[in-house]
């Protein structure tokens, strides 16, 4: 036994110069990372697939043929680049893509999709960086740092240029050979899985990340300098403020991942809208958001294209509802506090009011919502004529929910004083969002305050509705962004509240029973433009009285 010590040491000093200082060649680098990417970046992938085979009766043999595709696709890509000077760093920022998408989809129950991507490039600093905790750290460090780190020591036997093509382009072969078989073989597996279960595609990792960050990169390049097509360059109003006697001025406050099951006009069981409940105020109770993703949503809901034939290149290359206000000569100003208005307010009058530093409402790098209010006052006595402001709450905005409400809003205790809400207890989870909506509440009663002290000038109206919703943990699920198609209720079903002055009902002729029995009507974002519009009354041939709420209640 002594006398295998020496050897055994021998072994394993051996064992660790090769871990530590691989040798291979590049197509077997290439296999090792896309076995690696399968088998530890996609456990999201294998969880929901699993589901799905024992919901589907699929059998094990068709599972180990979705292990095999996979290799052999992320094998196929990554011999294209196993070329000497760009394999290793493509490798690495790979393994790091992969990582990063690895531990979002695992963590907060998310996909990658188009949106998610848009929504990402779009958001600022600041809230990026609450994403980042303990775990992502972890996940950084095991599966991006050591990978990449044992890749770059990896010495590579590279041969001739014409030999490595021959070897990319066998790589390439078997692995598209593998893959056609799989296919053929089980055919009718696969046609099922993607005709019922489309979705999972979003979950392969890091394949979904990568083809939609390259379709990013192409359109943008592609698309060239934006050319904004002008739309209801008819509009006019129907009446002046002259001759209606007042000139109208409406708020509307545009919320942040706000749920509507989660408000107590709606019925929920916790007083969350102890302010609201005082007010005068309609609450729909059955409205839904045009998507999951602020990207999306925000462009949407001022765009005149309906959710079904929406889109982002829609959005970008057409006015919406603020540009129609201004042409017909309303006075519009959209007050800024979370990360953008997504191009909606580009042609308009605009504050950013996140980066005032007001000691009131801004402590830790932001502000509350009530600095939105800060100085409109002074904006409203200038105001010469019928006046359309938008508020962009931060709202509800996840994961950092603690940070949205301040000291004298925390009356749900304990709440979640962390990003990585798993760690977090449900009840103490709902508590941090809870307050967040105790806290929209006091700040929507505040706006339904300054309009009541502007009525003897005004016509006066609060109109509030949230973007998108949000998950708390259901089904593992948190935060938003789900493709609209799977996404669950709470991502998609938002509060939508109106407040009217008298004043506002006389004249401009709304029958407040009429709506009040409109309450539980099915409504959508796709209503906003069009409602906003008979609301100002403004008339244009982009106006379609269906989808405004209020036509069927003028007198």
């Amino acid at each position: 036994m002594e006398n295998n010590k020496p050897l055994e040491r021998s072994f394993f000093k051996r064992a660790m110069a090769y871990v530590l200082h691989p040798e291979m060649n590049s197509i077997q680098l290439t296999l090792v990372i896309s076995l690696l990417l399968v088998l530890f970046y996609n456990s999201a992938f294998w969880v929901e697939i699993q589901e799905i085979a024992a919901n589907s009766q699929q059998n094990r043999f068709f599972l180990g043929s979705i292990f095999l595709l996979l290799v052999a696709f992320i094998n196929c890509c990554l011999s294209l680049v196993s070329f000497k000077y760009i394999l290793k760093p493509s490798l690495v920022l790979i393994l790091l893509i992969a990582t990063l998408a690895a531990y979002f989809m695992k963590t907060y129950g998310i996909m990658i999709d188009g949106s998610m991507i848009n929504n990402v490039l779009a958001t600022d600093v600041g809230a990026v960086s609450e994403l980042f905790n303990i775990k992502m750290l972890y996940y950084v460090v095991v599966l991006a740092a050591i990978p990449s780190f044992l890749v770059l020591r990896a010495e590579i036997r590279y041969k001739s240029f014409v030999k490595e093509l021959f070897m990319v382009l066998g790589t390439v072969l078997t692995s598209m050979a593998v893959i056609v078989v799989v296919l053929v073989l089980f055919y009718k597996d696969y046609i099922s899985l993607g005709r019922n279960y489309n979705y999972v595609r979003h979950l392969i990792n890091p394949v979904s990340s990568v083809y939609e960050v390259i379709s990013y990169v192409k359109r943008t390049v592609s698309s060239g300098k934006v050319v904004v097509r002008p739309i209801g360059e008819d509009a006019r109003m129907e009446k002046t403020g002259q001759e209606r006697g007042k000139k109208n001025l409406v708020i509307l406050v545009v919320g942040e991942a706000a749920r509507a099951r989660n408000f107590s006009l709606n019925g929920y069981n916790r007083k969350t809208n102890p302010f609201l409940e005082q007010e005068d105020i309609l609450s729909f109770t059955n409205a839904y958001s045009c998507g999951t993703v602020s990207s999306t949503s925000v462009p949407c809901m001022f765009s005149h294209f309906d959710r079904s034939s929406f889109s982002d290149a829609k959005g970008e290359r057409h006015e919406g509802l603020l540009d129609v206000f201004s042409h017909a000569g309303v006075q519009v100003l959209w007050r800024e506090n979370n990360s953008g208005c997504r191009g909606v307010c580009s042609r308009v009058e605009t504050e950013v009011l996140t980066n005032l530093q007001i000691a009131d409402f801004c402590t830790s790098g932001e502000c509350q919502d009530m600095i939105l209010l800060q100085g409109l006052q002074q904006y409203i006595n200038r105001a010469g004529k019928d006046t359309f402001i938008v508020l962009h709450q931060k709202g509800s905005y996840g994961p950092g929910y603690y940070r949205r409400s301040p000291p004298q809003f925390k009356d749900f205790l304990p709440e979640c004083i962390t990003n990585q809400l798993q760690e977090c207890r449900t009840e103490e989870l709902i508590n941090a969002y809870d307050n967040t909506i105790l806290y929209t509440d006091y700040f929507l009663t505040q706006v339904i305050n300054l309009l009541k002290k502007n009525s003897t000038q005004f016509n006066t109206a609060m109109l509030y509705l949230s973007d998108y919703g949000e998950s708390l943990g259901e089904k593992n699920i948190y935060l938003h962004g789900l493709p609209y198609v799977i996404a669950p209720d709470e991502q998609k079903h938002i509060p939508f509240i109106l407040w009217f002055s008298d004043a506002f009902f006389e004249s401009n002729h709304l029958d407040k029973n009429c709506l009040q029995r409109k309450v539980n009507d099915h409504l959508s974002h796709d209503n906003l433009f069009h409602s906003a519009l008979g609301l100002m009354g403004i008339k244009t041939a982009m106006y379609e009285k269906d989808l405004d709420i209020f036509a069927g209640c003028k007198q």
